[in-house]
């Protein structure tokens, strides 16, 4: 149970400096981070990190498929993590 409360901060804080870098370089016009590296890390249990990084950073906000996909992998992840603990109880 503690290797996967760690993995999800691991993530989710990778998730927001995924976003902190993407914002960064696109104010520099410098290469920019995937948009499907950014939904892998959401999929992999990053959406959290990835929607705070959104809004703290204002990033991909105008992006219909951000704005909208990011939120729905975190309802579904929130939903599998609160299934799973509720089956440990």
């Amino acid at each position: 149970m503690k290797f996967l409360l760690y993995y999800i901060i691991a993530i989710n804080l990778y998730g927001i400096f995924v976003m902190y870098s993407d914002k960064k370089k696109s104010q520099k016009g410098r290469w920019r981070t995937p948009e499907s590296t950014i939904f892998t890390i959401a999929i992999a249990f990053g959406a959290l990190g990835i929607f705070m990084g959104m809004r703290l950073f204002r990033h991909k906000t105008k992006h219909k498929k951000f704005v909208i996909g990011i939120p729905l992998i975190l309802i579904v992840e929130l939903f599998i993590f609160f299934t799973y603990i509720y089956k440990l109880l």
